[in-house]
């Protein structure tokens, strides 16, 4: 009978110490997650700002890009209407003063390179863009998942 109750008076003992230590467990747990979900909202910003920089940096290259074109477009209009003759321009006189043809074809085709490479480069930061918005949106979905994960299973 000794042993027996030494046995049950041991055991409700490791009992009563082993729910405090659950309780310490569950609390470190807590608290873990805790921190992971901070660090988490952390890189999340993180990632939204780099985002935030990044658009702020092609907007403003499609800014230049476009004040570019309109550049390029003015030239072009009046380099085709010293070409066909219609107006009288100091751009491209040689020497003995006559408008040397040649010289304003080749300036022309320069001119038509230019405009293409930086059409090209319009799209390339068009598609930069989208990409970021693309970006920008599955983060938000993410977020909105992990909150309707984070919800317990009754409330699901």
């Amino acid at each position: 009978r000794k042993q027996a109750m030494e046995y049950f008076t041991s055991s409700s003992d490791e009992e009563f110490e082993s729910k405090p230590s659950l309780t310490h467990k569950a609390k470190r747990a807590l608290r873990k997650r805790r921190k992971l979900e901070k660090e988490t909202k952390q890189l999340i910003k993180q990632e939204e700002l780099k985002r935030l920089h990044k658009a702020q940096a092609v907007q403003r290259q499609l800014e230049e890009l476009e004040e570019r074109q309109r550049a390029l477009e003015i030239f072009g209009v009046e380099l085709e209407r010293e070409l066909r003759g219609e107006a009288v321009s100091f751009l491209f006189y040689t020497d003995s003063g006559t408008k040397d043809e040649t010289q304003m074809l080749h300036e022309w085709f320069e001119l038509v390179m230019e405009k293409n490479k930086l059409t090209r480069y319009e799209s390339e930061l068009l598609i930069i863009a989208q990409e970021l918005e693309l970006e920008d949106h599955q983060s938000r979905l993410e977020q909105k998942l992990r909150e309707k994960m984070a919800i317990d299973g009754k409330s699901k």
